[in-house]
């Protein structure tokens, strides 16, 4: 048995503030949306690189609020990237941790965070 991957499940509220938010802004592409019907909620798929997320308007997928962590390189290029979009609602920071990383936490229009971080060597620390 081997584990293969993770794919996180993150509430939304507003299918044009999501798209905007993980495509517009983050630079998400979508791979497939599903809804069981016209008018019923929306459930997504984004990835960018080798990342995926799901969204979800349905009721019960998941609690709005969460937190996820996903591992980066390049956190300062993709950082000055979103800084340079002047986000109306986002401006996020970069901080060196005392555990070795940099990181950088944005949260999407639903409450949900998502920390993008960089390790490094015991030698940058």
């Amino acid at each position: 048995m081997k584990l293969q991957g993770i794919t996180p499940i993150l509430r939304i509220f507003d299918e044009e503030k999501a798209k905007s938010f993980y495509v517009g802004y983050l630079g998400f592409k979508i791979d497939w949306e599903h809804r069981f019907e016209e008018q019923l909620p929306l459930y997504m798929q984004l990835s960018k690189d080798d990342i995926k997320l799901h969204v979800s308007e349905h009721y019960g997928d998941c609690s709005p609020g969460a937190a996820i962590r996903i591992e980066m390189a390049g956190l300062e290029a993709y950082h000055r990237s979103l800084i340079e979009k002047q986000n109306k609602y986002s401006r996020p920071g970069l901080e060196r941790m005392p555990w070795g990383s940099d990181e950088c936490t944005v949260t999407d229009p639903f409450g949900n965070r998502i920390i993008f971080y960089e390790n490094h060597s015991e030698a940058e620390r």
